[in-house]
């Protein structure tokens, strides 16, 4: 049955990756609706109550952290505004059905949070994040109560939450071998979800964005999204995208650079979208240099090129995580 599985989900991607070669999306479901009630979902709706998602510690601790030890170890001319920059703001809002939060709970039963978002999928079951945010889950290490909440906004879960599979986060394996500064050109992770409560996948639920890949570092306007922890709703803010040469040998790259006021831990895995036929690609994710930035008023996303697309491939096809090595 494993193999059948994996034959089908092979299938299903070799068809994807003609339309996305072809900058197109896949077509819809046409198994006629939920497959019913799935008790993990059940189980994670109970257990995610307003005041725990409410409650959940940023993820990414070092996002934002201006007056934190990271920032203090780092030049302010290494990262950040530079001087006469023009910040644009963020403004809170009710969010988009794209995109929403993770929620898990770490070894010590705190809970964490960061940003995602559902991308275009044949599994329509796949949602992009950060590396740094998702990497302690990989292969077959414990869940601990990992799920996706599309548009979470003011303690609502407004579509449920999907679980995400066993073995189901795909981090770069050279993002575990180099680790997060080193490997910060690596730093995103897709997590293959399950369905929600009433049984829908996630893409049939909210839609998705289109990925894209090998696009340049220049892109306006660009429509960034993430959720502060503890916040009521999620930031939007527009902004275009630049390219940063790293000037810190301990995170090197080049990276896709972007200013917008406000974006602090919890934030991380956060989509830059662009305007895209019938809604929205995503060309970057707030992470890699710094982690996505030690100020809240510039973020920075890993380039999306050749290694995310392997990453999408094996996400949808199955194949088996990476992890860290042995």
């Amino acid at each position: 049955m494993v193999r059948r599985t994996r034959i089908i989900r092979y299938a299903a991607a070799c068809a994807a990756a003609l339309l996305l070669s072809a900058g197109l999306s896949p077509s819809a479901s046409a198994d006629g609706g939920p497959a019913g009630p799935d008790p993990a979902a059940v189980r994670l709706n109970a257990y995610w109550t307003p005041s725990r998602m409410t409650a959940a510690l940023p993820g990414d601790t070092g996002k934002g952290a201006e007056a934190g030890a990271m920032a203090r170890a780092v030049p302010p001319a290494v990262d950040g505004p530079q001087p006469g920059e023009r910040i644009p703001p963020s403004r809170s809002f009710d969010g988009i059905p794209q995109a929403g939060t993770f929620f898990w709970t770490d070894a010590a039963g705190s809970g964490r949070t960061c940003s995602g978002s559902v991308v275009r999928s044949p599994g329509r079951a796949l949602v992009l994040g950060a590396g740094h945010c998702l990497k302690g889950y990989s292969g077959t290490s414990p869940q601990r109560n990992l799920g996706f909440v599309p548009q979470y906004h003011d303690g609502l879960k407004p579509f449920g939450i999907f679980p995400v599979e066993d073995n189901g986060v795909y981090v770069p394996q050279r993002y575990y071998d180099l680790g997060e500064h080193a490997g910060a050109a690596y730093d995103f992770a897709f997590a293959v979800t399950e369905a929600n409560q009433d049984g829908m996948p996630v893409q049939d639920a909210v839609g998705g964005v289109q990925l894209l890949t090998g696009t340049g570092y220049f892109h306006v306007p660009v429509r960034m999204i993430g959720y502060p922890a503890g916040a009521d709703k999620p930031l939007e803010c527009w902004s275009w995208t630049t390219k940063w040469g790293s000037d810190d040998p301990a995170d090197p790259g080049t990276f896709p650079r972007i200013a917008c006021d406000a974006f602090v831990g919890g934030t991380s895995g956060g989509p830059m979208l662009v305007p895209w036929p019938g809604g929205w690609a995503v060309i970057g994710v707030i992470g890699g240099y710094h982690t996505g930035g030690n100020t809240s008023q510039v973020s920075y996303s890993a380039y999306f090129g050749a290694a995310t697309r392997a990453l999408y491939r094996a996400a949808i096809t199955g194949t088996p995580p990476a992890g860290p090595a042995s």
